[in-house]
């Protein structure tokens, strides 16, 4: 897997120019409105074994994706932050919880969610681009929890870089929010935004396209939109792969979904030759993945407030990258498709591409009522208290036949950033991890803003 001197980016909807690594990462959306996906894809067949635990494989798989757009060294500084930042020696243990059932554990970060992997090195990889520059960046978010946290944790107090992250009012879990609005960085805005995540992902996609925001500035976003977000996830799927050994090829991941970027990423693994045996997205309640797969007609509803506060969402932005692919690229298809889901709010999948998305790509939704079940069940036959995301993959990787191979859930945040919904469960207050120690108490710091792109902008000033 030989890195090329400058690997190309293109657009899902095929009317931009390509770019580099740099545009990619400092643009985030296409100016077409399309998402950056690689020209090709890198082949993990010709990448030497890695050595140096996390840091070294993430090194490695990054590395053909940036090419020389970054100085030397760029890559490594960004890889070693999986061993500098997370808590655990294994950076993302695979622990088997009952025969051919494992967890992927993906919390062990500064913020202990699974978001950390990928935004720690992306602070680094912006900043050495940055520099390389001379130019400041404008990032803005929206986050149903997890990404704004994050991101704060990442980009907090970074030289050259402002940070504006919108979260839906009232809709996210008071941890997240103290984790947010806390961080007393003075780069950093928080916007708690009247509506819910996808109010919130629609006007940062409303921003990165404001011609007058833009003007002589860089705008772009960290949400998974960004293809170095996504790419930063690509890892941790490869890892659990080394961890399973002669197994892997025959494993199943069940990956709990919100904007679909971490599917996403598994599926981007599986496409430069990680052996793989399958691929379920798993939602809550808020169910429009799951309902396009099984009826071939997307559409945008109201998110429905549930537990599992970072899966709350009806318009997953990286659905667009699987509809590229899936239908052999066709950047003319998914345009208009978009482009009808942008002014409808809905669309209907021809049956050819309906067929070839279900062969890449499964989808189950998983009630409120059974992720309780599932918290419960899995403290009382291990002992193990699990946050209502991973619960939701757990319930779903339950259902799958493991006489066919393993079954991987990821498990994507610490249960102590959920005390409420564990409290309800299982009747205590999970114990917090030392990096979720000292929020409450602490100054908050936010601004509340209606769902109006207007209104954001005033508020950035």
């Amino acid at each position: 897997m030989a890195a090329s001197p400058f690997p190309a980016y293109v657009s899902t909807r095929g009317s931009s120019p390509d770019v580099d690594f740099v545009g990619a990462l400092l643009a985030g959306v296409a100016p077409d409105g399309g998402l950056y996906v690689p020209a090709l894809w890198p082949d993990l067949r010709e990448t030497p074994a890695p050595s140096g635990g996390a840091a070294g494989m993430a090194n490695a798989i990054l590395a053909p994706f940036i090419g020389d757009a970054l100085e030397a060294g760029a890559v490594g500084r960004a890889a070693a932050r999986l061993k500098d930042q997370f808590f655990h020696p294994e950076t993302t243990p695979l622990v088997e919880l009952e025969p051919d059932l494992f967890v992927l554990e993906l919390f062990h970060g500064p913020t202990a969610a699974f978001k950390d992997y990928a935004m720690q090195m992306v602070a680094v990889l912006a900043k050495a681009a940055l520099a390389g520059l001379g130019e400041r960046l404008l990032l803005v978010t929206a986050t149903s929890g997890d990404t704004g946290a994050a991101a704060v944790r990442a980009f907090g107090g970074m030289d050259r870089i402002d940070l504006v992250v919108l979260h839906p009012l009232g809709r996210v879990s008071p941890v997240q929010r103290l984790q947010m609005t806390t961080t007393g960085a003075a780069n950093v805005l928080n916007l708690a935004v009247r509506g819910d995540f996808d109010d919130c992902q629609r006007l940062v996609k409303g921003l990165l396209a404001h011609r007058a925001l833009t003007a002589g500035r860089r705008v772009s976003s960290v949400n998974s939109i960004n293809w170095a977000r996504l790419a930063g996830q690509i890892p941790y799927y490869i890892g659990a792969a080394g961890a399973l050994g002669s197994a892997a090829s025959k494993a199943t991941y069940v990956v709990p979904t919100g904007n679909f970027g971490d599917a996403f990423a598994g599926w981007a693994a599986r496409r430069m030759g990680l052996p793989m045996g399958g691929l379920v997205a798993a939602t809550n309640e808020n169910d429009a993945l799951v309902r396009a797969l099984e009826t071939g007609f997307y559409e945008r509803a109201h998110a429905v407030p549930t537990t599992s506060v970072s899966m709350d969402v009806q318009a997953p932005s990286n659905f667009e990258r699987l509809v590229f692919e899936a239908s052999g690229r066709d950047s003319a298809l998914t345009r208009g498709l978009f482009e009808d889901f942008a002014r409808h709010g809905r669309m209907t999948l021809p049956a050819e591409l309906l067929a070839a998305l279900r062969r890449e790509v499964s989808a189950v939704s998983v009630s409120e009522a059974e992720t309780a079940e599932e918290i419960a069940r899995t403290y009382g036959e291990t002992g193990r208290v699990i946050c209502p995301h991973t619960a939701v993959a757990l319930h779903a990787a339950r259902r799958l036949d493991r006489s066919a191979g393993p079954v991987v859930a990821l498990s994507t945040a610490h249960p102590a950033k959920f005390p409420e919904a564990v409290e309800a469960a299982l009747g205590f207050v999970p114990e917090r991890p030392p990096q979720l120690d000292g929020l409450e108490g602490r100054t908050e710091v936010f601004e509340t803003v209606d769902p109006t792109l207007a209104a954001v902008l005033a508020a950035i000033g």
